[in-house]
């Protein structure tokens, strides 16, 4: 196995959850030369190659998996005939089988390495396709989409922990921010939920099938990348050490912290899909422009996650990014529930909308690469997997429960709704303001 090209050893960095290292790595080695043109671009060419083959295969995987999964459900009532209740069955099973199973996927990285997970994963998902292709019954059906979600169970929480150990190396040895790093990842995956439905869209013209084995050959491109690419690392957990794993994030009181405060933001982004229809539908009385809303949002992280978490590091620590991002979604839900006695119709009902997709996905841009980020401050190196997998499990658990509670309110509407969901990331930020920080980052007054 060909050894992928690695960065040189590290120097010492602070030690987990100290103050350093909460608040100031965000702003490590910021200053470089002036913006240019090309200055995105350039950041990642300068990457390592083993950073950019692990952000390349994150943009493949969401390319092959969004340019099958929004034309699930329509497939499903459609063509196959299911009813309703059936379909969101699938789909609820879909979401369980990933975000409910990411702990899972953690725990076996950190058991057995990233590699085998990795190719297990993409395995899982040629396989899941390849079914979901041709199934035309509801069992079948339910197979191949939990089949796609262990998939992705395994490969994410793999795939996520290597970029954020990779990042920390990268880091000490040339001081490029991790998250940084983080953010182009971000990007790339963002990257691919964009061009993901613009090829399932056309591939539909000539059949769902058609859009499902199109997956399988991305995902056996993914699979070749990490065969050939991907090095063998030898499991950190020896047998002493699998039954701490989970003890020791349940006793990081600063990984749960981070934990919850990420979890608020998922529960707020959800309601891209839960609470933004219902008002689209109620200003302009479609959800037709809820498709341009979403491009609208990819596209914002696709250009400017970067230029966003290269300012975070010249004025802002991880922490006070955190808090940041989750204070910009709250001002979003806040405008909206401002909005609400206006009773705005047609192009002007629809602006407070645009509003609050801007603004989360801000917020999205701040938060995310700081959450994970701090994470490898906050645990043990061996528990690494592990904790990027249960990140993922908690706030999916939050999501379910918050989309559950507010699910109720959202036939309502009203200030009332809004107001509840402004609430929920402004929780999220004074629960992200307990994490020690101490110092300054650079540049941050």
């Amino acid at each position: 196995m060909k050894e992928a090209t690695r960065p040189p050893a590290p120097a010492p960095v602070p030690a987990p959850g100290s103050a350093q290292a909460a608040d100031t790595s965000l702003a490590t080695g910021t200053r470089r030369t002036a913006p240019s043109r090309w200055r995105a671009l350039a950041e990642v060419r300068a990457l390592p190659p083993y950073i950019r083959l692990l952000a390349g295969t994150q943009l493949a995987f969401n390319v092959g998996f969004f340019a099958v999964l929004p034309y699930l459900a329509q497939h499903l009532g459609g063509v196959l005939g299911m009813a309703g209740w059936v379909v969101g069955l699938v789909l609820g099973l879909r979401t369980f089988s990933q975000q409910g199973l990411f702990v899972v996927g953690g725990a076996l990285t950190d058991r057995f390495g990233p590699r085998p997970v990795v190719l297990a994963g993409c395995g899982l998902r040629i396989a899941g396709f390849g079914w979901l292709a041709f199934a035309g019954s509801t069992g079948s059906v339910i197979g191949a989409v939990l089949l796609i979600g262990f998939a992705a169970a395994l490969f994410s929480p793999a795939v996520e922990s290597e970029t954020a150990r990779e990042a920390v190396r990268y880091e000490a040895a040339s001081g490029t921010p991790r998250a940084q790093v983080l953010a182009v990842f971000s990007a790339a995956g963002q990257a691919g939920a964009f061009i993901g439905p613009l090829l399932g869209a056309l591939l539909l013209g000539v059949g769902f099938r058609a859009a499902c084995l199109a997956g399988v050959v991305v995902f056996v491109g993914v699979l070749a990348g990490h065969w050939r690419l991907m090095p063998a690392r030898e499991g950190r957990q020896p047998k002493e050490h699998r039954r701490g794993g989970v003890r020791a994030l349940v006793r990081s009181p600063g990984f749960g912290i981070v934990a919850l405060a990420y979890g608020c933001y998922l529960v707020s982004y959800n309601q891209l899909y839960l609470s933004l229809p219902a008002e689209v539908e109620r200003a302009t009385g479609s959800q037709a422009a809820l498709g341009w809303l979403f491009a609208l949002s990819s596209l914002l992280v696709v250009c400017g996650q970067l230029p966003v978490t290269r300012w975070a590091g010249r004025r802002l620590g991880l922490r006070t990014a955190l808090v940041s991002g989750l204070l910009v979604v709250a001002l979003g839900f806040v405008v909206v529930a401002v909005s609400v006695p206006l009773q705005l119709r047609g192009a002007g009902g629809l602006a407070p909308g645009a509003v609050l997709v801007v603004l989360l996905t801000l917020g999205q841009m701040l938060l995310v690469p700081a959450a994970r980020a701090l994470v490898p401050d906050l645990v043990d190196d061996r528990h690494l997997g592990l904790a990027m997998g249960a990140l993922s499990s908690v706030s999916g658990l939050l999501v379910l429960v918050g989309s559950a509670a507010t699910g109720g309110l959202t036939a309502r509407g009203g200030v009332l709704l809004w107001g509840v969901l402004a609430a929920v990331p402004l929780a999220g930020a004074l629960l992200a303001r307990c994490l020690r920080h101490g110092g300054r980052a650079a540049g941050y007054t």
